[in-house]
């Protein structure tokens, strides 16, 4: 007995155990702009409707990742806009994620326009995106929800700020000069918060890697500048982002750079049809939303040295705009009148 006592003791210490991740979010940046063209949220334990973020974080959201753009209007989600929502998100229980598009409007590999009040020079944009990052971190301290995670642009595959930071027509050097502006911004306001680089198709294991191999240059943007790698992952831009080539992709930039990493936009359709999706296995359902979150769930926690932190669904209550920009008619975690499906339990199970 004593012996196999000792050898299971031994096999602990020497199997990899999966760790619990610490953050499973939602962006649900659009919420209040939804509330303001009447739509109501609700959920079993709250028939009479409630706060949408009330509803998430009591099935398990504790992390809140809003969009900012460098537009002025609310309803193209400014500032202020992300300020009110930040404070709503902290009272309800959750922890802050920004995400700067630094544009007038959507920022990712097909788009990153310099927004039209900055300048356009590599000089000036570099004192531009220092001063506006560094004072947008600190606007969210001085209201009392400091910014756990920042990314420093929204999908930047491509660059960001174009075309000065852009890669096909400046390469890394004007890129990793801007990051390089904007993180030091960040740790200009804040110690504690944490910065994200985010790349779109973090299952292409070769493109991650081939970015990440030229973004980091001497003087410029240095590891040291980043604290964590934030990847996109949806099933229907591509039959190669399988949950294997994510588990790889992951692994092989951690061996690399040992940085934490998290899946900050994934969902899964309820409805969709002449698509062909990743993971075919997988029910187009609100099971399968279920299904394909943990999945994810289980390639990010098995990752070595638990640095797997977390898991964000986008936009899971946007009613009026349910394919969110897919091939796929419906991905949300709501109805078309607001009632939560099944699905909106994943969080629950995720902690």
């Amino acid at each position: 007995m004593r012996f196999i006592i000792s050898l299971f003791a031994t096999l602990a210490t020497l199997a990899p155990l999966s760790q619990a991740l610490q953050y499973h979010g939602a962006d649900f940046s659009s919420l209040v702009n939804l509330e303001k063209s009447g739509i109501v949220y609700k959920d079993s334990s709250s028939a009479q409707g409630a706060k949408f973020e009330t509803i998430l974080h009591n099935h398990g959201v504790n992390l809140a990742r809003i969009r900012i753009w460098t537009s002025t209007n609310d309803a193209d989600y400014s500032l202020n806009y992300g300020l009110a929502l930040a404070k709503r998100a902290a009272a309800a229980g959750m922890e802050i994620f920004v995400d700067l598009h630094y544009s007038d409007t959507w920022a990712d590999p097909g788009k990153q326009a310099i927004p039209s009040s900055w300048p356009k020079d590599l000089a000036s944009l570099n004192t531009q995106i220092y001063t506006y990052t560094m004072n947008l971190v600190h606007s969210f301290s001085a209201q009392g929800t400091p910014i756990k995670f920042i990314e420093i642009g929204n999908e930047i595959n491509s660059g960001i700020l174009w075309p000065v930071g852009q890669i096909s027509a400046n390469g890394y050097s004007g890129l990793s000069e801007l990051l390089h502006s904007a993180a030091s911004g960040v740790r200009a306001a804040s110690s504690s918060t944490k910065i994200m680089i985010h790349l779109a198709n973090g299952w292409d294991s070769s493109a991650v890697s081939s970015f990440y191999s030229q973004v980091f240059l001497q003087g410029k943007l240095s590891t040291s500048d980043v604290d964590v790698m934030g990847f996109s992952f949806y099933p229907f831009y591509g039959t190669g982002a399988t949950l294997n080539n994510l588990k790889s992709s992951l692994q092989n930039i951690i061996n690399k750079y040992g940085k934490d990493v998290m899946v900050v936009e994934t969902d899964w359709p309820t409805s969709c049809s002449g698509v062909a999706l990743s993971e075919p296995s997988v029910p187009i359902s609100a099971a399968g939303q279920s299904t394909w979150v943990a999945d994810i769930r289980n390639v990010l926690s098995g990752l070595s040295g638990g640095h797997g932190l977390g898991i964000v669904y986008w936009e899971p209550g946007w009613v009026g705009n349910a394919n969110l920009g897919s091939s796929c008619a419906d991905t949300l975690l709501v109805d078309s009148s607001g009632n939560t499906r099944s699905s909106i339990s994943m969080f629950s199970s995720s902690m």
